[in-house]
């Protein structure tokens, strides 16, 4: 018993492990509060898009031998700016316009990194994420993030479901719903750039999208749906990586794995109360049949 204690306690004698758990949380709960209002407001696509468009931006500036979080965030703030300007143009439906410039931004990556072969290792972390990637920039950076983030929710909540439930009415009340689209996208791409480097770019959008999903499943309060969202986030980000040091598996994989497990298990949760409620609903129409 004291040996499996040992065992199970022993990631935490590493300071690169106890950076990568607290990150880990910080970056489910955020991404798991943020995936809120993404999946209400119909936006999921918008969180794959930014995950992979802002890849581009941050081999470019490793190339310039700039810090990647500034290329990262320069594409992310371009990429955002045109894909509202390309969406609310309505020659082109937002959808196609994402897939168009996130792939662009992705491809330029890809393009450069397979036409040097120089620095492959360096973006297998950003690609799939990796505990061992894990460095003091990217906890300071993920901190003020969150914080950035929860704050702006708490001072602009009302006008942010005002736009998500009833938009017409909103824009009759002088509410900028473009501008708060415009915001929330750049708030999402500041989020997916801070992130990038704990769960992968090919990744992200499960991470934010899948506790959402299963807290909406789970519940159609708003506030407790907040609420479990986060919780879910971080409690999935924090086993998604102590398995992978355990396993020695991509952290990005093993967390989104592990959100993939949780939407699964409220599923099966779901599924099991309609039928068991059909069962019931049968019982007592046949027993008001039979006493009637």
């Amino acid at each position: 018993m004291n040996e499996l204690n040992t065992t199970l306690l022993q990631p935490f004698q590493y300071e690169f492990f106890i950076r990568g758990i607290i990150v880990a949380i910080l970056v489910g709960g955020v991404n798991g509060l943020l995936g809120v209002y993404v999946v209400l407001r119909g936006m999921s696509y918008i969180g794959h898009g930014l995950s992979h468009a802002v890849f581009g931006g941050a081999v470019v500036s490793h190339m310039l031998n700039i810090n990647i979080y500034i290329g990262a965030l320069l594409w992310g703030l371009i990429s955002s700016i045109a894909i509202n300007r390309v969406s609310r143009s309505g020659k082109v439906r937002a959808d196609a316009a994402i897939g168009i410039i996130s792939t662009t931004g992705f491809a330029v990556g890809v393009f450069l990194i397979s036409s040097t072969r120089s620095f492959t290792r360096n973006f297998e972390a950003l690609l799939f994420g990796n505990i061992l990637g894990i460095t003091y920039l990217d906890m300071i950076v993920i901190a003020v993030v969150s914080i950035v983030v929860v704050a702006f929710f708490l001072l602009f909540n009302r006008i942010m479901l005002f736009t998500i439930f009833d938009r017409e009415t909103a824009k009759v009340y002088g509410v900028r719903t473009d501008a708060v689209d415009f915001v929330f996208s750049i708030l999402l791409a500041i989020v997916v750039i801070a992130t990038m480097n704990a769960i992968g770019v090919t990744l992200l959008a499960a991470v934010i999208v899948a506790p959402a999903i299963s807290a909406r499943l789970l519940t159609n309060n708003f506030t407790k749906m907040l609420i479990l969202s986060t919780v879910i986030g971080a409690i999935t980000a924090f086993a998604g990586m102590y398995v992978s040091f355990l396993f020695d598996s991509a952290s990005g994989a093993t967390i989104v794995l592990f959100s993939a497990s949780v939407f699964g298990i409220v599923i099966l949760y779901r599924v099991h109360k309609q039928l068991h409620r059909r069962v019931i609903h049968k019982h007592m129409h046949k027993w008001d049949h039979e006493h009637h």
